[in-house]
Formats: C-alpha cells, sequence, structure tokens
C-alpha cells in the first residue's frame, strides 16, 4: 500500500494527497504531526529515500534556526531533533514499498506510483 506523511496545512503536501487521488491509487495518509514516527520508521524512510538525515531537515523552520543551525551534529542527533520536532520532516514524503520521495514537485510522486 502506499503511503504519504502528510501535514494537512502544507500547500505541496496537500497536492502531494490530490496527485493520488488522481492517480486513484489506494493510500494511506500519515499525518506526521499527530502520529509522530519513530526513530526505527524515520531510519526506514532515509534509506528509502536514499538521504542522509540532514538533506530531510527542513532548514527554513525556525526550530531549526534557533535550535541547530550552524552547530557540528550527527546523524543520530539530527534524527533525534526530527523525531522531537517532526516540523522539521520535508514533506510530504510518499513511499510505495522500499522506495519514498519527497514529493516536491508532485511529479516525483507519479513517477514513483507508475
Amino acid at each position: 500500500m502506499i503511503k504519504i506523511y502528510h501535514n494537512p496545512r502544507c500547500t505541496k503536501s496537500r497536492q502531494g494527497v490530490a496527485a493520488l487521488d488522481e492517480a486513484k491509487v489506494e493510500f494511506e495518509i500519515i499525518k506526521y504531526l499527530d502520529t509522530p514516527i519513530n526513530k526505527k520508521e524515520l531510519t526506514e524512510l532515509l534509506g528509502f529515500l536514499n538521504l542522509s538525515p540532514i538533506q530531510l531537515v527542513r532548514k527554513t523552520e525556525k526550530i531549526w534556526k534557533e535550535n541547530y543551525k550552524g552547530q557540528e551534529l550527527s546523524d543520530d542527533a539530527i534524527i533525534t531533533a526530527m523525531i522531537e520536532n517532526p516540523k522539521l520532516i520535508e514533506r510530504p514524503i510518499v513511499v510505495k514499498e522500499n522506495k519514498a520521495v519527497v514529493g516536491r514537485p508532485t511529479e516525483l510522486i507519479v513517477d514513483l506510483i507508475q
């Protein structure tokens, strides 16, 4: 089953859900701000995305700028920061089997689900 890690307040995330609806595929919405991601799940997502933890961080978020910017952080520390502050996680993330994309632009989602 396809999953989308979704923040309903985010325009790009809503566009991701719309792209999945338009493709007429079954999918599960995970509102990751309401149901936080644990370390195992986030580490698995990073593997599916083929990204390092820092590549998944929203570096323009106030939380990042005020608490982490300019620090030398290990991958584990960055993962912990994202778990403790899920707003830091880029969105939307769409997963199909063992592959995933950050759906910016939404064409990446369409490519993944075809």
